[in-house]
């Protein structure tokens, strides 16, 4: 899918999210033949030529000017993570030949700062999700199922959004499962939005298509969400239930990674729970025997 068609397709998506009612519209009781608002009802909105906005829906208009954009986000409600998707879909619509990006790697600096984070779970991920480094707290939070060296070989890397939608381990862990799986997918959106002629994320995204029915449904849906800070209730195998605040960072000269730093309000039972496992799975600690151990395949990858 080339730019102007994920253009059209977000537009499409969010206009058929919008009501007439939440716009101010009146319907006088017609009965709509689609869902939301028509074409022309949103050119009207946004102030600009039912014809132009049709045109630009379907792809066949370019260089749209920041102010139209800006007129169709406010027609549209988006807000500021939307409205920002918005403009870097328009400003990618002209077709470009995909170029295979070269293999991410983690530099000494963020390998220094997953070291003075200690005890606190943390996880470094590439533009795709994929695992490009964790410490051993990390780790063991949130995959100590599979091999804690598969990180350093780039073609065994885990990939976080395979993790949640197509690992069970993963999908168990997390309560609320549908909550983490939408931020998923609304950071992944952002990201097609910044590399639209990466191929890698586009096989990505396909393969999750194909193979998960959740995922597929909240794709079409078109959301875009930028998920910084969420808490969430996970279910340990070890440890047992916690909550803990998922912040993430984007690291300074390194495009596209990020790392997301677990952590639990000081004094809580949570806190307790992620001390406990961060002991009890630390290097050299041979006395613990980990549910993992015996799921461990270092050949696994996700």
């Amino acid at each position: 899918m080339n730019g102007q068609e994920r253009l059209g397709d977000f537009l499409q998506a969010r206009r058929a999210q919008l009501r007439p009612d939440d716009a101010g519209l009146a319907t006088y009781g017609d009965r709509r033949r689609v869902p939301g608002l028509r074409r022309e009802e949103l050119a009207l909105l946004a102030g600009v030529s039912a014809p132009y906005y049709t045109r630009l829906e379907q792809g066949q208009s370019h260089k749209a000017s920041p102010e139209v954009l800006d007129a169709i986000a406010g027609a549209l409600r988006l807000d500021d993570a939307e409205r920002a998707h918005l403009h870097a879909l328009a400003n990618t619509t002209k077709s470009r030949r995909p170029v295979r990006p070269p293999a991410e790697r983690v530099t000494a600096a963020t390998r220094e700062l997953l070291a003075a984070l200690g005890d606190a779970p943390a996880v470094v991920l590439g533009r795709r999700s994929e695992v490009l480094a964790w410490n051993h707290a990390g780790h063991a939070l949130f995959a100590g199922h599979l091999d804690p060296a598969g990180p350093e070989h780039p073609g065994r890397r885990p990939s976080m959004a395979r993790l949640v939608f197509l690992d069970s381990h993963t999908r168990e862990l997390y309560a609320d499962w549908r909550a983490k799986a939408k931020a998923v997918v609304g950071n992944l959106r952002l990201t097609v939005g910044r590399y639209p002629d990466d191929p890698l994320l586009t096989t990505l995204i396909g393969e999750l298509s194909m193979h998960s029915p959740e995922f597929a449904a909240l794709w079409a849906d078109h959301r875009v969400q930028a998920c910084d800070v969420a808490d969430y209730e996970m279910r340990h195998p070890l440890v047992g239930s916690l909550t803990v605040t998922q912040q993430t960072l984007h690291l300074a000269r390194e495009q596209g990674q990020l790392i997301v730093i677990a952590t639990a309000k000081p004094g809580s039972a949570s806190q307790l729970a992620l001390t406990l496992l961060a002991q009890a799975t630390a290097p050299g600690n041979e006395e613990t025997t980990s549910v993992s151990d015996t799921r461990r395949d270092p050949s696994f990858r996700l």
